[in-house]
């Protein structure tokens, strides 16, 4: 059971050689229209000549009856324990053992030090803080290259190893928006980032240019290389989530770094809140604070405006945050009113607001694929509003054609006091 991403690299790392299981399907859930392909003979291995079928979790019962099934293994990220027990429970109610694999089945030992970036949800802050850890090691004369949690949403035989160094790669790998959201910070810097399906295989080509190797994770998923440092990002704006959601607990347990991020944007009591949670629960982590403090292109366009919020996709919907960048942005800087963007959309948007009804009056920005992207687009230009603002990673204006102002916000890390990751990666000199 999977979305395109842990689901392939378990099986990479654990099943693709082991002639004690025969692997019958793939499941698919979270990300549009990755069902209904095939896991290629290039990646499935001898064992699976034809490859393996990628089909909906929605047919799992079926699948379970009709192949006789005997064990389920569940491998996607940032669900509650409410859903997860819920879909442990369907499983075992249809017969067949639910199992889970852990960290030593699944990491990829490197010959370099890696330094991994995870969370405990969606939307903590991981990028940015990805970015501060690549701006410190190569200040300090290291060459670092980092390596994104996997997006394979196009052809995965094409996806085996992704090297991305210029905005020419991205065209030449036809990236969706979402993929443009993490790879393109890193391209802006100079750095180099890798992406793709074959981790191990990833590792090994980003290990020939790297002297330390960053693991930029994706949700709240544990990393897929043995980290020599393991940096785990928090959010006051969801007390709480830090101990109900599989597998950020994890997370949570192994950091040795854990960033309490936002700090500026957020209630000082769930501050403390998850304080006093990282205290009970992994007391022998550095606990760093952050600010995220926005930057807006001319701020004053978005006084007294009616304007349309636009947040990061994922973040929105399976990170179940109800604001972002945008709208912090729109309020501190006196919008009238946020538009409410339902009333217009249709097609694949459309669809993301029946599955996710609790976003509410923003539009996230969901582009995985080509016909999503148009979507977005049309959407964008139906609106009825004054001011576009844009709190996704990426400048949307120049992947789409928008015809309205619109302004961009962006966000940085920015630690408080000490101790700060300078002081943390002062090992790696």
């Amino acid at each position: 059971m999977g979305a395109a991403g842990r689901d392939f690299h378990n099986f990479n790392t654990y099943f693709r050689n082991n002639e004690q299981y025969e692997v019958v399907a793939f499941t698919a859930t979270q990300i549009p229209d990755i069902e209904g392909r095939l896991y290629p003979p290039e990646l499935s291995g001898r064992l699976y000549p034809k490859g393996i079928p990628i089909k909906a979790e929605t047919e799992l019962k079926e699948i379970i009856e009709k192949e006789q099934i005997q064990e389920v293994f569940f491998a996607y990220s940032d669900v509650s324990y409410k859903y997860l027990m819920h879909k442990v429970s369907q499983v075992i109610a249809w017969g067949p053992d639910f199992s889970f694999l852990g960290a030593d089945s699944t990491m990829v030992k490197s010959t370099k030090p890696v330094i991994s970036v995870c969370a405990v949800r969606t939307g903590c802050g991981k990028t940015q803080t990805s970015l501060k850890v690549v701006e410190i090691l190569k200040n300090m004369g290291k060459k670092v290259v980092s390596v994104r949690h996997p997006m394979p949403y196009g052809d995965l035989a094409k996806q085996k190893v992704q090297r991305f160094a210029s905005m020419e790669d991205m065209k030449k790998h036809e990236c969706t928006i979402e993929e443009m959201e993490e790879y393109e910070p890193h391209i802006a810097m100079g750095s180099v980032i890798y992406a793709g399906v074959d981790y191990e295989a990833i590792l090994r080509e980003a290990e020939k240019e790297a002297d330390i190797v960053i693991w930029d994770g994706g949700n709240n998923d544990l990393p897929f290389y043995k980290s020599d440092l393991e940096i785990v990002v928090v959010d006051p704006h969801r007390p709480g989530h830090e101990l109900e959601y599989y597998p950020g607990v994890s997370n949570m347990l192994r950091a040795q770094v854990i960033i309490i991020n936002k700090v500026d944007t957020a209630e000082k009591k769930n501050v403390e809140a998850l304080k006093a949670t990282i205290k009970q629960h992994n007391p022998k982590a550095i606990v760093i604070e952050a600010n995220s403090p926005l930057t807006v292109e001319d701020p004053g366009k978005i006084k007294g405006k009616n304007v349309l919020v636009i947040e990061d996709g994922p973040t929105l919907t399976h990170g179940e945050m109800k604001y972002g960048a945008g709208v912090i942005a729109a309020q501190k800087y006196g919008a009238a009113r946020l538009v409410d963007p339902r009333p217009f959309v249709s097609g694949t948007i459309a669809e993301t607001y029946q599955k996710y009804p609790f976003i509410g009056t923003l539009l996230p920005a969901m582009g995985y694929g080509e016909k999503q992207m148009r979507d977005l687009e049309e959407v964008i230009n139906r609106v009825e509003c004054d001011l576009v603002v844009i709190g996704t990673p990426i400048d949307l204006g120049k992947l789409l054609h928008i015809r309205k102002p619109y302004v961009r916000v962006s966000y940085a890390l920015d630690e408080i006091g000490k101790p700060d990751l300078k002081e943390v990666l002062k090992r790696f000199k």
